[in-house]
């Protein structure tokens, strides 16, 4: 699939820095690629976070997205820093 701007939104903004909610069907692994959210590129800031939930209609996985670069339109953000752990009960 593709990033879908809908489905961005923004928690909390402070001091330059802005915390988002993304949730997406979309596997981690596709959401960090080079270019996934280049249609944001005019909202996003390097040092941003990205709260996100992925794969909703899979194997959901939840986490945070950090922007790690924002040059010409083009976006990058790290990998998935997955929340939780396993459940052992």
């Amino acid at each position: 699939m593709a990033y879908d701007s809908q489905n961005l939104s923004v928690l909390a903004y402070a001091n330059g820095f802005t915390l988002w909610h993304y949730v997406t069907p979309d596997a981690a692994t596709v959401v960090d690629a080079a270019d996934y959210f280049n249609d944001a590129a005019d909202m996003l800031r390097v040092g941003d976070m990205i709260l996100a939930n992925t794969d909703t209609d899979g194997t959901p996985a939840a986490g945070v997205f950090v922007i790690n670069a924002n040059s010409d339109g083009a976006v990058d953000v790290d990998n998935l820093t997955v929340f939780g752990g396993t459940d052992s009960r």
